[in-house]
């Protein structure tokens, strides 16, 4: 509360001291004074009426703060007649007035509850000032903020409009304008923002609608026309947004932002976090301007003498230091700032100033005496330390630069008790000190286990049938053979011995012989089951014999390699498991020499964690087995992953895999015969097979906890 109220003093003395430079190259008129200063409502608006003892020759300048909020009004030449300094008005939003009063030139501040737009206006030898209402709670249909009023009585054309994307996402419509008197007026409705430039007119080529999606920010599109004398202009954003304007000489600038979740930051870009505060001055002195500012923040400012010139500055709710900023970018000023001190002055001229500071450090630094410290390292190694402060890279002229040490610092390691002696200036062993503190920390230390997952399915099923038959008459001395007449036969076999041996011209019958011979079988060579049927007569000499087979297999297997390896962040880790197969290799001469070739299953992983606490992992799996045996050696059958994830710590993903599926469908017949309907499936046999093979790589890395045992 103290803090504030020496504020609220600060920026009231502030604003006189100010003033009484600010308008000293504008106004030059005769002595007057200020008779009274009193509140009233008219027509629902409130109105402050400001009595002199002769009439103003033009409107005050005057500018407007968000927190405290204020409006103050400059009147050079007037002195304060009232016998007093603070009038309470009570009425409204008008708290109180003050006018204070300073080398003949008087500043009259209104105490408001909350920020508010005004209008000023002359009636005889009254200044009548009308604040704007402030808006309720309730959603109003359009809000009027009388940016600058006009002041020139001629139409003066638009020169650009053109549409940027700030550093802060925000979208900033930059409008160069004819002359610095040119009157703006803006009015917030609900979703849209619109410009009135008054007493001004818009060339063909800008009468145009841009859409400014692309950018990627608030504003979607923006419209402008030319209505009668003035150019209207039509702002579209969406979402939650806000608005500031400022005007520098020239040119006018709107910046609409997405809306912040806690408005009472009021940070309204990249570094600004400022109290917001609204300007109106016009072609005042860059240092009356400065000192505004520097009495608005509490801050002293230290102006250059080569700071000169003068400035039209128009802003709405901007950030103190933004505006500090416009000023600065404005007039080609820079900046440096210790502690609660800004100097400011042309960028040359700082440029200069910090280049011989530097020099002057330099020097310093060369004549300062070394002094030596011993630092004792626990988890790095000392010697590597002396690496990092001693490497040295050859600079543009050809020198060699030492990377972190001094030109004449040094630094030594022992490593029997891992200590380093560092040998510079003082303020160069200081830094070392904070370097190792950085450095010398206990590394995290990451789990990672991998579990190869290789599962196997398979599915067979065939059916076969032997057709067979034999005649053993002529073998047991009957006559074999069926009559065809003229003493004709015929005999029938499974084979070409066996119709011979059955007519009885020589040889035995086989009785064990098929006509057809397609039984069931799968590739894998399993055991097949079979029914047999026989038909044969009472004397059992003529056999039919029928034998179906079928075989239907279903397999399932998995295999499961699971490595697991412990290191420490960003170190490589390997491990592996596996055999090496001889093999034969020729040498150049001719000589036949041994050499191996690894199969084994292995994990190679280097991980790093990050600041959210996740893993990023560079990994190399392999998963080799034994394949065929060739005449050159035995042939590896491997699987190979390298990738690279993002896990969370303790987190499981499938980083890759391999699926393989073969199936089969082959049908064996005897041509013709197998065709027939029905009794075709007596002379062929049917086979399908499916084999489905499936690798998945599953990674679950853990970051183990820095807390060890106690001892």
């Amino acid at each position: 509360m103290k803090r504030k109220n020496f504020k609220m003093k600060n920026l009231i003395r502030g604003f006189v001291l100010a003033t009484a430079a600010a308008l000293a190259s504008t106004f030059v008129l005769a002595q007057g004074a200020i008779k009274s200063v009193t509140g009233s409502l008219q027509g629902g608006a409130e109105v402050l009426r400001i009595d002199f003892t002769q009439p103003l020759p033009a409107l005050p300048t005057g500018f407007a703060t968000q927190s405290p909020a204020r409006i103050a009004l400059d009147f050079p030449g007037m002195s304060n007649a009232m016998g007093k300094s603070l009038v309470e008005i009570n009425q409204g939003n008008l708290k109180s007035v003050n006018v204070v009063q300073a080398d003949g030139r008087s500043r009259v501040v209104l105490n408001l509850k909350q920020a508010t737009a005004y209008r000023a206006e002359l009636q005889g030898d009254a200044l009548m000032v009308v604040l704007a209402p402030v808006a309720s709670s309730a959603t109003t249909p359009a809000q009027t903020e009388v940016f600058a009023e006009s002041g020139s009585l001629d139409v003066l054309p638009i020169k650009d409009i053109d549409f940027r994307r700030g550093p802060d996402g925000s979208g900033r419509i930059v409008v160069a304008l004819a002359s610095s008197q040119v009157g703006v007026d803006l009015r917030q409705q609900a979703k849209t923002l619109t410009v009135d430039f008054l007493r001004s007119s818009l060339a063909e080529g800008l009468r145009r609608k841009l859409d400014v999606t692309d950018f990627g920010t608030p504003v979607q599109k923006i419209t402008t026309t030319e209505d009668g004398d003035r150019v209207h202009m039509v702002i579209e954003p969406i979402g939650e947004w806000e608005h500031s304007a400022y005007q520098s000489d020239n040119q006018f600038v709107v910046e609409v932002r997405q809306k912040k979740v806690d408005l009472t930051k009021l940070s309204q870009g990249p570094g600004y976090t400022g109290e917001k505060l609204s300007l109106n001055f016009q072609n005042i002195e860059v240092r009356s301007l400065l000192q505004v500012i520097a009495d608005f923040t509490n801050f002293n400012i230290v102006t250059s003498d080569t700071v000169t010139g003068a400035l039209t500055l128009r802003l709405k709710d901007v950030p103190w230091d933004q505006a500090l900023q416009i000023i600065m970018d404005a007039k080609g000023l820079g900046m440096r700032k210790n502690g609660t001190v800004l100097w400011i002055a042309p960028k040359d001229e700082i440029d200069d100033r910090t280049k011989k500071d530097f020099e002057a450090a330099l020097a310093i630094e060369k004549l300062e005496p070394l002094k030596t410290q011993a630092f004792q390292l626990n988890y790095a190694k000392a010697v590597d330390m002396v690496t990092q402060l001693t490497s040295s890279a050859a600079g543009a002229t050809g020198a060699t630069n030492t990377r972190f040490l001094s030109e004449r610092g040094s630094a030594i390691a022992e490593p029997r008790t891992n200590q380093l002696f560092v040998t510079d200036t003082s303020n160069k062993i200081e830094e070392v000190r904070k370097l190792l503190a950085t450095l010398d920390v206990a590394v995290r230390q990451v789990l990672i286990e991998a579990r190869i997952v290789e599962a196997r399915d398979s599915f067979g099923r065939s059916l076969g049938v032997r057709l067979g038959g034999s005649d053993l008459r002529a073998n047991r001395g009957g006559q074999g053979g069926y009559a065809l007449g003229s003493d004709n036969r015929v005999v029938f076999g499974s084979s070409y011995s066996n119709s011979v041996a059955s007519s009885g011209a020589g040889g035995t019958t086989d009785p064990t012989g098929s006509f057809v011979n397609l039984p069931a079988q799968l590739s894998g060579g399993d055991a097949v089951g079979s029914f047999a049927l026989s038909i044969f007569n009472a004397a059992a000499n003529r056999f039919l014999t029928l034998e179906l087979s079928a075989l239907e297999a279903d397999g399932k297997g998995k295999i499961v390699s699971s490595p697991r390896v412990i290191t420490a962040d960003q170190t490589k880790a390997l491990i592996e498991q596996g055999t090496e197969y001889p093999y034969s290799v020729t040498a150049p001469n001719g000589a036949t020499t041994i050499a191996f070739k690894k199969a084994v299953l292995k994990l190679e992983v280097t991980p790093q964690i990050t600041p959210e606490g996740d893993i990023i992992l560079d990994l190399d799996i392999n998963k080799d087995s034994r394949g065929e045996t060739t005449l050159q050696g035995v042939a590896i059958d491997t699987k190979h992953i390298v990738t690279q994830i993002l896990v969370e710590n303790g987190g499981t993903v499938v980083i890759g895999g391999i699926f393989e599926m073969e199936e089969t469908n082959q049908e064996s017949k005897i041509p013709f015969l197998g065709d027939v309907p029905v009794m075709g499936n007596l002379f062929k046999s049917r086979t399908k097979e499916s084999t489905k093979r499936e690798m998945l790589v599953f990674i679950t890395p853990k970051v183990i906890s820095d807390r060890g045992p106690t001892r």
